[in-house]
Protein backbone atom coordinates (compact mmCIF):
# COMPACT_ATOMS: atom_id res chain seq x y z
CA UNK A 1 0.00 0.00 0.00
CA UNK A 2 2.66 2.35 0.81
CA UNK A 3 4.60 1.67 -2.59
CA UNK A 4 1.18 2.62 -3.82
CA UNK A 5 0.36 5.23 -2.24
CA UNK A 6 4.26 6.78 -3.08
CA UNK A 7 3.38 5.50 -7.01
CA UNK A 8 0.24 7.70 -6.85
CA UNK A 9 1.96 10.67 -5.43
CA UNK A 10 4.63 10.45 -8.07
CA UNK A 11 2.19 10.15 -10.43
CA UNK A 12 0.30 13.50 -9.25
CA UNK A 13 3.55 15.23 -9.30
CA UNK A 14 4.48 14.25 -12.66
CA UNK A 15 1.30 14.76 -14.05
CA UNK A 16 1.68 18.96 -12.70
CA UNK A 17 5.07 18.95 -13.95
CA UNK A 18 3.79 17.67 -17.61
CA UNK A 19 0.87 20.67 -17.27
CA UNK A 20 3.47 23.11 -16.32
CA UNK A 21 6.02 22.14 -19.50
CA UNK A 22 3.12 21.81 -22.12
CA UNK A 23 2.15 25.56 -20.76
CA UNK A 24 5.74 26.83 -20.73
CA UNK A 25 5.49 25.85 -24.37
CA UNK A 26 2.47 26.39 -25.44
CA UNK A 27 2.02 30.01 -24.39
CA UNK A 28 5.88 30.46 -26.36
CA UNK A 29 4.87 29.13 -29.20
CA UNK A 30 1.10 31.28 -29.28
CA UNK A 31 3.03 34.18 -28.13
CA UNK A 32 5.93 33.84 -30.96
CA UNK A 33 3.22 33.65 -33.72
CA UNK A 34 1.68 36.93 -32.02
CA UNK A 35 4.75 39.05 -32.00
CA UNK A 36 6.50 37.39 -35.26
CA UNK A 37 6.69 40.98 -36.83
CA UNK A 38 8.80 42.35 -33.62
CA UNK A 39 11.44 39.09 -33.46
CA UNK A 40 15.12 39.53 -35.01
CA UNK A 41 16.11 37.34 -37.57
CA UNK A 42 18.73 36.28 -35.46
CA UNK A 43 16.37 35.14 -32.82
CA UNK A 44 13.71 33.41 -35.47
CA UNK A 45 17.27 31.56 -36.65
CA UNK A 46 17.86 30.23 -32.83
CA UNK A 47 14.27 29.04 -32.14
CA UNK A 48 15.23 25.77 -30.88
CA UNK A 49 17.67 27.17 -28.77
CA UNK A 50 14.97 29.52 -27.03
CA UNK A 51 13.12 26.25 -26.68
CA UNK A 52 15.28 24.38 -25.09
CA UNK A 53 16.27 27.20 -22.73
CA UNK A 54 12.83 28.10 -21.61
CA UNK A 55 12.67 24.19 -20.30
CA UNK A 56 15.84 23.96 -18.64
CA UNK A 57 14.99 26.80 -16.48
CA UNK A 58 11.46 25.34 -15.60
CA UNK A 59 13.35 22.19 -14.47
CA UNK A 60 16.25 24.64 -12.05
CA UNK A 61 13.13 26.84 -11.09
CA UNK A 62 11.19 23.22 -9.86
CA UNK A 63 13.94 22.17 -8.41
CA UNK A 64 14.01 25.06 -6.00
CA UNK A 65 10.25 25.20 -6.24
CA UNK A 66 9.12 21.94 -5.82
CA UNK A 67 5.48 20.45 -6.89
CA UNK A 68 3.30 20.17 -3.18
CA UNK A 69 0.16 19.35 -4.88
CA UNK A 70 -0.08 16.15 -3.27
CA UNK A 71 0.22 17.13 0.48
CA UNK A 72 -2.71 15.97 2.53
CA UNK A 73 -3.49 19.66 3.50
CA UNK A 74 -2.75 22.50 1.32
CA UNK A 75 -4.82 25.37 1.07
CA UNK A 76 -5.68 27.62 -2.43
CA UNK A 77 -3.73 30.72 -1.04
CA UNK A 78 -0.42 28.77 -0.70
CA UNK A 79 -1.02 27.00 -4.05
CA UNK A 80 -0.86 30.30 -5.80
CA UNK A 81 2.05 31.67 -3.92
CA UNK A 82 4.18 28.33 -5.03
CA UNK A 83 2.83 29.12 -8.61
CA UNK A 84 3.62 32.58 -8.78
CA UNK A 85 6.98 32.11 -6.86
CA UNK A 86 8.03 29.33 -9.20
CA UNK A 87 7.20 31.62 -12.35
CA UNK A 88 8.83 34.47 -10.92
CA UNK A 89 12.11 32.09 -10.38
CA UNK A 90 11.91 30.75 -13.62
CA UNK A 91 11.76 34.26 -14.41
CA UNK A 92 15.05 35.56 -12.81
CA UNK A 93 16.67 32.26 -14.26
CA UNK A 94 15.69 32.66 -18.28
CA UNK A 95 17.04 36.29 -17.96
CA UNK A 96 20.05 35.68 -16.47
CA UNK A 97 20.66 33.07 -18.82
CA UNK A 98 20.26 35.43 -21.90
CA UNK A 99 22.57 38.23 -20.15
CA UNK A 100 25.25 35.70 -19.88
CA UNK A 101 24.66 34.42 -23.05
CA UNK A 102 24.84 37.83 -24.83
CA UNK A 103 21.55 37.50 -26.04
CA UNK A 104 19.55 40.02 -24.59
CA UNK A 105 16.95 42.44 -26.12
CA UNK A 106 18.98 42.32 -29.69
CA UNK A 107 17.88 38.98 -29.98
CA UNK A 108 14.43 38.21 -27.63
CA UNK A 109 12.50 41.15 -27.66
CA UNK A 110 11.34 42.58 -23.96
CA UNK A 111 8.27 43.19 -25.35
CA UNK A 112 7.65 39.22 -25.72
CA UNK A 113 9.49 38.33 -22.98
CA UNK A 114 7.08 40.39 -20.59
CA UNK A 115 3.85 39.07 -22.89
CA UNK A 116 5.29 35.64 -21.60
CA UNK A 117 5.31 36.32 -18.45
CA UNK A 118 2.53 38.08 -17.54
CA UNK A 119 0.28 35.07 -19.82
CA UNK A 120 2.35 32.71 -18.01
CA UNK A 121 1.43 34.22 -14.18
CA UNK A 122 -2.27 33.69 -14.89
CA UNK A 123 -2.25 30.16 -16.71
CA UNK A 124 0.12 28.18 -14.69
CA UNK A 125 -1.53 29.95 -11.59
CA UNK A 126 -4.81 28.96 -12.98
CA UNK A 127 -3.17 25.18 -14.34
CA UNK A 128 -2.07 24.47 -10.52
CA UNK A 129 -5.33 25.43 -8.88
CA UNK A 130 -7.54 23.81 -11.30
CA UNK A 131 -5.12 20.20 -10.35
CA UNK A 132 -5.39 20.83 -6.86
CA UNK A 133 -9.16 20.92 -6.79
CA UNK A 134 -9.46 17.81 -8.99
CA UNK A 135 -6.93 15.57 -6.59
CA UNK A 136 -9.62 16.53 -4.02
CA UNK A 137 -12.21 15.78 -5.79
CA UNK A 138 -10.61 12.36 -6.53
CA UNK A 139 -9.99 11.72 -3.01
CA UNK A 140 -13.79 12.39 -1.99
CA UNK A 141 -14.05 9.20 -4.35
CA UNK A 142 -11.90 7.18 -1.61
CA UNK A 143 -8.25 7.60 -3.99
CA UNK A 144 -4.62 8.61 -3.19
CA UNK A 145 -5.90 8.10 0.31
CA UNK A 146 -3.07 7.79 3.42
CA UNK A 147 -3.91 4.92 5.59
CA UNK A 148 -2.99 5.94 9.15
CA UNK A 149 -3.54 4.69 12.66
CA UNK A 150 -2.86 6.96 15.53
CA UNK A 151 -1.37 5.40 18.74
CA UNK A 152 -2.30 7.24 21.99
CA UNK A 153 -5.93 8.20 22.37
CA UNK A 154 -5.47 10.89 24.99
CA UNK A 155 -6.93 14.83 24.40
CA UNK A 156 -3.45 15.25 21.66
CA UNK A 157 -4.73 12.03 20.17
CA UNK A 158 -9.06 12.96 19.94
CA UNK A 159 -7.93 16.37 18.40
CA UNK A 160 -5.57 14.97 15.64
CA UNK A 161 -8.58 12.90 14.75
CA UNK A 162 -10.76 15.35 14.68
CA UNK A 163 -8.24 17.45 12.08
CA UNK A 164 -7.59 14.20 9.90
CA UNK A 165 -11.87 13.82 9.70
CA UNK A 166 -12.82 17.29 8.90
CA UNK A 167 -12.73 16.55 5.24
CA UNK A 168 -12.20 13.55 3.23
CA UNK A 169 -9.80 15.59 0.30
CA UNK A 170 -7.37 15.99 3.13
CA UNK A 171 -6.56 12.61 2.42
CA UNK A 172 -6.32 10.66 5.10
CA UNK A 173 -8.44 7.25 6.13
CA UNK A 174 -8.15 6.92 10.01
CA UNK A 175 -8.28 3.32 10.90
CA UNK A 176 -8.53 3.82 14.39
CA UNK A 177 -6.74 4.56 17.95
CA UNK A 178 -4.10 2.06 19.91
CA UNK A 179 -4.01 2.75 23.80
CA UNK A 180 -3.65 0.84 26.67
CA UNK A 181 -6.31 2.23 28.74
CA UNK A 182 -9.37 -0.32 28.16
CA UNK A 183 -11.68 2.40 30.07
CA UNK A 184 -10.99 4.27 26.60
CA UNK A 185 -12.28 1.37 24.56
CA UNK A 186 -16.08 2.27 24.51
CA UNK A 187 -15.49 6.00 24.32
CA UNK A 188 -12.89 5.66 21.43
CA UNK A 189 -14.64 6.25 17.25
CA UNK A 190 -12.51 3.09 16.70
CA UNK A 191 -10.46 1.12 18.78
CA UNK A 192 -8.07 -1.14 17.36
CA UNK A 193 -5.88 -2.82 20.15
CA UNK A 194 -2.96 -2.37 22.91
CA UNK A 195 0.43 -0.33 21.86
CA UNK A 196 1.56 -3.90 21.55
CA UNK A 197 -0.32 -4.62 18.77
CA UNK A 198 0.21 -1.80 16.40
CA UNK A 199 3.30 -3.43 14.46
CA UNK A 200 0.91 -6.92 13.04
CA UNK A 201 -2.39 -4.29 12.73
CA UNK A 202 0.35 -2.46 10.45
CA UNK A 203 1.88 -4.76 8.29
CA UNK A 204 -1.83 -6.63 7.62
CA UNK A 205 -3.42 -3.48 6.71
CA UNK A 206 -1.02 -2.14 4.95
CA UNK A 207 -0.69 1.27 6.63
CA UNK A 208 1.21 4.47 5.47
CA UNK A 209 1.93 6.44 8.29
CA UNK A 210 1.75 5.78 12.48
CA UNK A 211 0.50 8.64 13.99
CA UNK A 212 1.98 8.63 17.55
CA UNK A 213 0.44 11.16 20.21
CA UNK A 214 2.08 9.07 23.62
CA UNK A 215 3.47 11.49 26.28
CA UNK A 216 7.11 11.59 26.49
CA UNK A 217 7.14 8.97 29.87
CA UNK A 218 6.48 6.29 27.28
CA UNK A 219 9.77 6.90 25.83
CA UNK A 220 10.55 2.50 25.39
CA UNK A 221 6.96 2.41 23.42
CA UNK A 222 7.48 5.52 21.12
CA UNK A 223 11.12 3.70 20.22
CA UNK A 224 10.02 0.76 19.42
CA UNK A 225 7.49 2.18 17.04
CA UNK A 226 9.37 4.58 15.57
CA UNK A 227 12.30 1.76 14.62
CA UNK A 228 9.43 -0.13 13.43
CA UNK A 229 8.25 2.05 11.11
CA UNK A 230 11.75 3.04 9.88
CA UNK A 231 12.28 -0.74 9.39
CA UNK A 232 9.41 -1.59 7.27
CA UNK A 233 8.94 1.76 5.72
CA UNK A 234 6.12 3.50 7.04
CA UNK A 235 6.01 7.22 8.11
CA UNK A 236 6.12 7.82 11.32
CA UNK A 237 4.65 11.21 12.78
CA UNK A 238 5.04 12.11 16.92
CA UNK A 239 2.73 14.78 18.17
CA UNK A 240 4.44 16.33 20.70
CA UNK A 241 2.54 16.72 24.40
CA UNK A 242 2.41 20.65 23.98
CA UNK A 243 0.02 20.38 21.10
CA UNK A 244 -2.79 20.42 24.20
CA UNK A 245 -1.33 24.23 25.72
CA UNK A 246 0.19 25.54 22.13
CA UNK A 247 -2.62 25.61 19.67
CA UNK A 248 -0.67 27.24 16.33
CA UNK A 249 1.68 25.68 13.65
CA UNK A 250 5.38 26.16 15.54
CA UNK A 251 9.19 26.98 13.69
CA UNK A 252 11.62 24.01 14.42
CA UNK A 253 15.16 25.59 14.88
CA UNK A 254 18.06 24.31 15.57
CA UNK A 255 20.60 25.25 18.33
CA UNK A 256 23.70 22.72 16.89
CA UNK A 257 22.46 19.19 17.61
CA UNK A 258 19.57 20.28 20.25
CA UNK A 259 16.53 21.26 18.39
CA UNK A 260 14.08 24.47 19.53
CA UNK A 261 10.68 25.40 19.05
CA UNK A 262 9.89 28.72 18.34
CA UNK A 263 5.81 29.19 19.38
CA UNK A 264 5.30 31.78 16.57
CA UNK A 265 5.63 31.79 12.90
CA UNK A 266 6.28 35.36 11.82
CA UNK A 267 6.97 35.67 8.05
CA UNK A 268 8.34 39.36 8.48
CA UNK A 269 10.97 38.39 10.36
CA UNK A 270 12.53 37.14 7.03
CA UNK A 271 14.59 40.28 5.15
CA UNK A 272 13.01 39.31 1.52
CA UNK A 273 9.71 39.27 3.15
CA UNK A 274 10.37 43.25 4.77
CA UNK A 275 11.92 43.96 1.27
CA UNK A 276 8.88 43.18 -0.77
CA UNK A 277 6.21 44.57 1.55
CA UNK A 278 8.46 47.87 1.83
CA UNK A 279 8.93 47.58 -1.63
CA UNK A 280 4.86 47.80 -2.10
CA UNK A 281 4.09 50.84 0.53
CA UNK A 282 6.65 52.87 -1.22
CA UNK A 283 5.21 52.05 -4.90
CA UNK A 284 1.74 52.13 -3.66
CA UNK A 285 1.77 55.07 -1.46
CA UNK A 286 3.76 57.15 -3.27
CA UNK A 287 2.04 56.52 -6.36
CA UNK A 288 -0.70 57.72 -4.59
CA UNK A 289 0.29 60.96 -3.27
CA UNK A 290 1.75 61.99 -6.24
CA UNK A 291 -1.46 61.49 -7.93
CA UNK A 292 -4.80 61.43 -6.33
CA UNK A 293 -4.10 62.50 -3.16
CA UNK A 294 -3.61 66.73 -4.21
CA UNK A 295 -7.17 66.61 -5.28
CA UNK A 296 -8.67 64.40 -2.44
CA UNK A 297 -7.27 66.96 -0.39
CA UNK A 298 -8.42 70.27 -2.19
CA UNK A 299 -12.16 68.77 -2.14
CA UNK A 300 -12.22 67.22 0.98
CA UNK A 301 -10.54 70.12 2.70
CA UNK A 302 -12.66 72.46 1.66
CA UNK A 303 -15.37 70.69 2.57
CA UNK A 304 -14.30 70.09 6.10
CA UNK A 305 -13.19 73.75 6.50
CA UNK A 306 -16.94 74.64 5.55
CA UNK A 307 -18.42 72.30 7.85
CA UNK A 308 -16.54 73.62 11.26
CA UNK A 309 -13.37 75.82 12.34
CA UNK A 310 -10.30 74.23 12.63
CA UNK A 311 -7.75 71.88 10.94
CA UNK A 312 -8.04 69.91 8.15
CA UNK A 313 -5.31 67.26 9.04
CA UNK A 314 -5.96 65.88 12.40
CA UNK A 315 -2.80 64.35 13.93
CA UNK A 316 -2.80 61.96 16.86
CA UNK A 317 -0.36 59.77 19.23
CA UNK A 318 -0.94 56.07 18.39
CA UNK A 319 1.26 52.90 19.20
CA UNK A 320 3.43 51.56 16.38
CA UNK A 321 5.97 48.95 15.81
CA UNK A 322 7.65 47.05 18.99
CA UNK A 323 5.58 49.54 21.24
CA UNK A 324 6.90 53.21 19.96
CA UNK A 325 4.44 55.64 19.71
CA UNK A 326 4.08 58.56 16.61
CA UNK A 327 1.88 60.84 15.30
CA UNK A 328 -1.32 59.55 12.80
CA UNK A 329 -2.53 61.21 10.48
CA UNK A 330 -6.07 61.56 9.31
CA UNK A 331 -8.69 63.92 7.76
CA UNK A 332 -10.77 65.43 10.58
CA UNK A 333 -14.16 64.35 11.30
CA UNK A 334 -14.98 65.73 13.82
CA UNK A 335 -15.43 69.31 15.60
CA UNK A 336 -12.33 70.05 17.48
CA UNK A 337 -12.60 68.42 21.36
CA UNK A 338 -10.87 67.90 24.33
CA UNK A 339 -11.15 64.25 24.76
CA UNK A 340 -10.56 63.14 21.20
CA UNK A 341 -7.01 61.67 22.60
CA UNK A 342 -9.00 59.55 24.91
CA UNK A 343 -13.06 58.54 23.61
CA UNK A 344 -12.89 56.70 20.98
CA UNK A 345 -15.65 57.66 18.59
CA UNK A 346 -19.39 56.20 19.29
CA UNK A 347 -22.44 55.70 16.96
CA UNK A 348 -24.30 58.95 16.36
CA UNK A 349 -21.35 60.61 17.93
CA UNK A 350 -22.26 64.36 18.59
CA UNK A 351 -18.49 65.39 17.86
CA UNK A 352 -18.75 63.91 14.17
CA UNK A 353 -19.47 66.63 11.84
CA UNK A 354 -21.94 65.85 8.89
CA UNK A 355 -18.99 65.39 6.42
CA UNK A 356 -16.73 63.24 8.68
CA UNK A 357 -19.78 60.84 9.02
CA UNK A 358 -19.52 60.45 5.41
CA UNK A 359 -15.52 60.25 5.93
CA UNK A 360 -15.47 57.41 8.30
CA UNK A 361 -17.65 55.54 6.71
CA UNK A 362 -16.21 55.32 3.51
CA UNK A 363 -12.64 55.10 5.18
CA UNK A 364 -11.74 58.38 3.44
CA UNK A 365 -10.57 59.92 6.23
CA UNK A 366 -7.74 57.24 6.51
CA UNK A 367 -6.04 58.81 3.41
CA UNK A 368 -3.39 60.96 4.98
CA UNK A 369 -1.99 57.90 6.54
CA UNK A 370 -0.56 57.23 3.31
CA UNK A 371 1.75 60.12 4.21
CA UNK A 372 3.00 57.62 7.41
CA UNK A 373 3.49 54.79 4.80
CA UNK A 374 6.12 56.61 3.04
CA UNK A 375 7.90 58.02 6.39
CA UNK A 376 7.91 54.69 7.36
CA UNK A 377 6.13 54.58 10.45
CA UNK A 378 2.72 52.46 8.91
CA UNK A 379 2.23 49.89 6.13
CA UNK A 380 -0.87 49.62 3.79
CA UNK A 381 -1.76 46.37 5.45
CA UNK A 382 -1.33 45.83 9.26
CA UNK A 383 -3.22 45.94 12.65
CA UNK A 384 -4.99 49.31 13.03
CA UNK A 385 -2.70 51.80 15.00
CA UNK A 386 -4.58 52.10 18.88
CA UNK A 387 -4.76 55.38 20.81
CA UNK A 388 -1.98 55.10 23.47
CA UNK A 389 -4.62 55.19 26.67
CA UNK A 390 -6.57 51.95 24.48
CA UNK A 391 -2.78 50.64 24.54
CA UNK A 392 -2.33 50.94 27.68
CA UNK A 393 -6.02 49.68 29.08
CA UNK A 394 -6.37 46.36 26.81
CA UNK A 395 -2.41 45.41 27.38
CA UNK A 396 -3.59 44.77 31.03
CA UNK A 397 -6.79 43.37 30.16
CA UNK A 398 -6.07 41.25 27.05
CA UNK A 399 -3.60 38.36 26.94
CA UNK A 400 -1.34 38.48 24.29
CA UNK A 401 -2.69 42.44 23.22
CA UNK A 402 1.45 43.82 22.42
CA UNK A 403 1.87 40.66 20.23
CA UNK A 404 0.42 42.63 17.59
CA UNK A 405 3.01 45.35 17.91
CA UNK A 406 5.18 43.15 16.16
CA UNK A 407 4.39 44.57 12.93
CA UNK A 408 3.83 47.80 11.34
CA UNK A 409 0.15 49.34 12.35
CA UNK A 410 -1.56 49.62 8.78
CA UNK A 411 -4.33 51.57 7.13
CA UNK A 412 -6.07 48.79 6.55
CA UNK A 413 -5.67 44.85 8.05
CA UNK A 414 -7.11 41.41 8.56
CA UNK A 415 -9.49 42.33 11.85
CA UNK A 416 -11.05 45.17 9.48
CA UNK A 417 -12.40 43.20 6.56
CA UNK A 418 -13.22 40.51 9.05
CA UNK A 419 -15.81 43.09 10.80
CA UNK A 420 -13.75 44.34 14.03
CA UNK A 421 -13.65 47.96 12.25
CA UNK A 422 -14.92 50.97 14.11
CA UNK A 423 -16.13 51.15 17.97
CA UNK A 424 -15.11 48.17 20.10
CA UNK A 425 -17.54 48.21 22.94
CA UNK A 426 -16.51 45.63 25.07
CA UNK A 427 -13.09 43.44 25.76
CA UNK A 428 -14.26 40.48 23.54
CA UNK A 429 -14.78 43.04 20.77
CA UNK A 430 -11.14 43.66 21.28
CA UNK A 431 -10.00 40.36 21.77
CA UNK A 432 -11.53 39.41 18.08
CA UNK A 433 -9.37 42.18 16.38
CA UNK A 434 -6.51 41.24 18.25
CA UNK A 435 -6.89 37.76 17.29
CA UNK A 436 -7.43 38.51 13.87
CA UNK A 437 -4.17 40.93 14.10
CA UNK A 438 -1.66 38.03 15.28
CA UNK A 439 -3.34 35.79 12.68
CA UNK A 440 -2.25 38.53 10.29
CA UNK A 441 2.02 38.06 11.85
CA UNK A 442 1.55 34.31 11.75
CA UNK A 443 0.58 33.50 8.11
CA UNK A 444 1.65 37.26 5.91
CA UNK A 445 1.87 36.36 2.26
CA UNK A 446 2.19 39.55 -0.14
CA UNK A 447 -1.14 37.91 -2.02
CA UNK A 448 -2.52 38.24 1.86
CA UNK A 449 -1.75 42.00 1.41
CA UNK A 450 -3.32 41.94 -2.04
CA UNK A 451 -6.44 40.47 -0.77
CA UNK A 452 -7.40 43.02 1.94
CA UNK A 453 -6.41 46.17 -0.07
CA UNK A 454 -8.83 44.35 -2.56
CA UNK A 455 -11.64 44.11 -0.24
CA UNK A 456 -11.37 46.87 1.45
CA UNK A 457 -11.34 48.94 -1.56
CA UNK A 458 -14.69 47.18 -2.22
CA UNK A 459 -15.31 47.97 1.42
CA UNK A 460 -14.85 51.44 1.07
CA UNK A 461 -17.29 51.66 -2.35
CA UNK A 462 -19.89 50.36 -0.43
CA UNK A 463 -19.66 52.20 2.31
CA UNK A 464 -18.85 50.22 6.39
CA UNK A 465 -21.29 50.19 9.03
CA UNK A 466 -19.33 49.57 11.12
CA UNK A 467 -17.47 53.11 11.04
CA UNK A 468 -19.22 55.72 12.75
Amino acid sequence: MLKERSGYSLLIKWVVILGDIILVNVLFVILYHWEKEWCTEDFLSKINMTFLLLNICYFFANYFVPVKIDKPILFTDKVVQRAITLVALHGAIFTCCLFFLRLKSDFLPLRLIVHYYIALFFFLTLWRIIARETLKKFRQYGKNLWQVVIVGAGKNGMDLYAEMKKELSYGFLVHGFFDDNLQLKDTLPNYLGMTREVEAFALKNHINAIYCTLPNSQDEKIVRLLNFAENYRIRFYLVPEFSRYVKKRLELENMESVPVLAIRSEPLQFVYNQAIKRMFDLVFSALFICTLFPFFYLVIGLLIKLSSPGSIIFKQERTGLYGNSFFCYKFRSMQVNEVADEKQAEKDDPRVTRIGRFLRRSNLDELPQFINVLKGEMSIVGPRPHMLKQTQLYSELIDKYMVRHLVKPGITGWAQINGYRGETRTVEQMEGRVRCDVWYLENWTFLLDLKIVFVTIINTIKGDKHAY
